[in-house]
């Protein structure tokens, strides 16, 4: 299943969409329709094969909401070759920083990887993190600046929303504040997420460049933690239906230590931040 049904692009960010989310409730509401005809068929004291045809065919329709809950774990099938274009960028933070999901694989990128839009999508922490605190301020990468990693135009921006408590779902949005940036070379979007509130310094047509300070790092929106969230996309996310529903694309960094696509668990030290 190199392509989802086969399919590539928008389309097949809808069909595994519909694969992981849709068919399941259709399989669990056919499963207890025909249990209940089951039922009926043992009061009569009748059988019927095509009912148990029937079982067999929603329970099938079931099975993808294991991928849907991670227990199966499977990435959603696309490959760096095959989706482009890809972008190579300046890394978005001026300090040490740990990748806590990122990568190709499930293994390296397990929240990410297994959703069309975030298939190489990146949350970037620092020490201290994942400490179990319910204070913001004791995390690592707390309201540390946040350096756009392109140069191009601002098509988003959101800046109001409340940060949370660590390990909270008080949440708003699923990306809680972010910067979305409009790249004018490929066309394609960056779209930097949970920003703390009040810290985004720039505004919807501004023209960034790579380097310029575009915010601090907060803990808003669905996220367990203070992190920043980074991923690649070709549609624009003001006008997609759902964040998932996009097409995701790779996303590589220069200027770091170690390979250009980092995985989870990597230390990162940057070497060059331009600033302004």
């Amino acid at each position: 299943m190199d392509k989802c049904f086969f399919i590539g692009g928008i389309f097949g960010a809808y069909s595994w969409a519909i694969l992981k989310l849709v068919l399941p409730i259709i399989g669990v509401l056919g499963l207890l329709i025909n249990l209940v005809m089951f039922i009926i068929l043992i009061v009569k004291k009748k059988r019927s094969l095509k009912l148990f045809t029937n079982v067999m065919l929603n329970i099938a329709l079931i099975f993808p909401i294991l991928m849907t809950m991670n227990i199966i774990p499977y990435a959603y099938p696309n490959t760096i070759t095959r989706a482009q274009p890809s972008i190579t960028v300046s890394w978005p933070l001026a300090e040490k920083t740990v990748v806590g999901w990122g990568g190709d694989s499930v293994k390296d990128n397990l929240p990410h990887a297994t959703w069309s839009s975030e298939r190489w999508a990146y949350d970037l922490v620092m020490e201290p993190h994942n400490i179990n605190s319910d204070s913001n301020e004791d995390y690592g990468i707390w309201d540390k600046e946040i350096h756009s990693p392109v140069s191009g135009i601002v098509i988003a921006v959101s800046d109001n929303e409340a940060d949370i408590t660590p390990g909270s779902e008080n949440f708003i949005s699923m990306e809680g504040n972010h910067v979305y940036i409009k790249i004018k070379e490929t066309g394609t979007y960056l779209l930097l997420n949970h920003l703390k509130k009040d810290s985004v310094t720039v505004e919807v047509g501004d023209h960034v460049k790579q380097g310029d300070v575009i915010g601090r790092v907060g803990n808003s929106g669905s996220t367990s933690e203070p992190h920043l969230h980074i991923h690649h996309q070709r549609q624009d996310p003001t006008k997609v239906i759902h964040p998932v529903l996009a097409e995701g694309l790779p996303l590589f960094f220069k200027d770091i230590n170690g390979d250009l696509m980092p995985k989870k668990d990597t230390i990162i030290e940057p070497k060059n931040i331009p600033l302004k």
